[in-house]
Formats: C-alpha cells, structure tokens, sequence
C-alpha cells in the first residue's frame, strides 16, 4: 500500500511546499506517480504546478459542495496529479467547525483511491482543521525543520502537538525530522542539528537538504529542482531523501517503476 505522508510544521518559510514539490518529482522520475495534496489557502504549491485553479476546481469544492475528489484534481507535468488548493479554503475552519466529520473527511475522500500510490500532503503552516485533517489523513507526517531556531521551536510544538492526538487517533503518529536550508559554513546549522539528534534520535533524516541557489530559484520559474537544475546539490539531495525513505520504509508503495523505453 502507498504511503500518505503529510508534510508539516508549525512554523512558515521551512521548506514545507519545496519538499513536497521535490520529493514528488523525485518519486515521478522513479515511475512512482505521486499525488500531492495541496492544503494551504496560499496555494504556492498549486500556483506552481496549477497555476490559475478555480474555487470550484480545487480542494475547496470537495468541501464546500461535496465535489469528489476524483473530479478536482489535475495531471503534473513532471508526472503523477494533484489536488490543487485555492484561497477560499481558509473559510474551512469558520464554516464548517472542528468535529470529527471535518476532520476525518480528506482521509474518507481519500480512501478510494489507487491505495499503491505514494499520496503528499502539503499543510499551511497553522494548526487548524486542513492541517489536522493531513495528519488525519496520514499515516506518518515529514517535519522539516530549516536550521534556525524558531523553526526548531516549531518542530517541538508539533512534536507536543502529536503527542496530545495519540488518545484520539489511538496509535502514535510515526514521524521524521528533516533539516532543511542546511549551511555547513554556520555553526548555528550545526548547533540546531547537535539539538534535533539530540531530541529525536533516529526519527531525524540523515539526509539533510542544503541551502542552494537552485532550490531557492526553481519555484520562481515554475519548476521543481530535477526541471530547474538537475545536475545541482539541491537536486541530488532531494534524490537522496528519496532514497532514504524509500530505504527505511517511511515512504512506501507498491507501484511498480516505469519501465524507460
């Protein structure tokens, strides 16, 4: 069975939609045809791969009126498909309350789907209902952390927030940790990742996704890193954190990889 993994932490601008529009592309170049979910009313994932969805085309429909999610969601050029978000879902908190109809109801739409295919999803960066519905959703949550320290306060929150869900989800949230914007040249960089192993111990990713002009450039032209510069550290350290879940077997499916011609 395919993996859902929701991509999270409480804490903006620490490489949330980067990884998962990277760690998709990598999984597409495998001939692992992901689908990534898009759950932030800012929508910078689907304004980069869907640019332009209508409300009634986008994961709010889904909500709002019930539209299935089969009927919303959109091909990707580098592969796979994506549920694309749009900014009337921050009206899902105040419309629609916190009980568990809501927040189990990604995971019910979800359900149908192809079960061997890797599913991504991206969450804004507040605790609310679409982020609690990813985790919902999800079997395991990827946190990145970028290497300064209210990121890494972020992480600790939502490791505190996990905690308090156990009694709900009745099973323990399997979980990594991923630094993100890694600059070995500063010792911060070193002393938050001294922190995260010390806190997290093996849950922590040994990759570690370094900070590199490719990675920062390839949004802006509409690209993930594989499209953008195939050929730069960023590109191989994402193929790598591939690799590495894929190993482990915190990401996992059953598709089979294309067959190149």
């Amino acid at each position: 069975m395919g993996t859902r993994l929701t991509v999270f932490n409480q804490k903006g601008g620490v490489g949330k939609t980067t990884t998962v529009l990277n760690l998709g592309a990598a999984l597409a170049r495998r001939g692992l045809m992901p689908l990534l979910v898009d759950l932030d009313a800012q929508s910078h994932l689907s304004g980069i791969l869907n640019p332009g969805a209508a409300s009634g085309e986008s994961l709010f429909a889904y909500y709002n009126v019930g539209k299935p999610l089969k009927e919303v969601v959109r091909p990707i050029r580098f592969g796979g498909e994506l549920i694309p978000a749009h900014t009337e879902l921050i009206k899902v908190d105040t419309l629609f309350g916190k009980g568990p109809d809501i927040l189990n109801k990604l995971k019910n739409g979800l359900e149908g789907w192809d079960g061997t295919r890797p599913v991504l999803i991206d969450c804004c960066p507040m605790l609310g209902v679409l982020s609690l519905s990813g985790i919902f959703a999800s079997e395991r949550v990827l946190i990145p952390i970028s290497t300064d320290y209210l990121a890494l306060r972020g992480a600790l929150a939502l490791d505190n927030t996990l905690r308090a869900l156990e009694h709900v989800l009745k099973h323990r949230v399997e979980r990594r940790y991923l630094l993100t914007r890694f600059d070995a040249r500063r010792k911060m960089s070193h002393d938050i990742a001294a922190q995260l192993s010390g806190r997290f111990g093996t849950e922590v990713c040994e990759t570690r996704i370094n900070e590199t002009v490719g990675i920062a450039e390839s949004p802006a032209h509409g690209k993930d890193i594989f499209a953008h510069a195939p050929d730069s550290r960023g590109a191989q350290d994402y193929a790598n954190l591939l690799e590495e879940l894929l190993t482990t077997g915190f990401l996992e499916t059953e598709a089979k990889p294309a067959v190149a011609a």
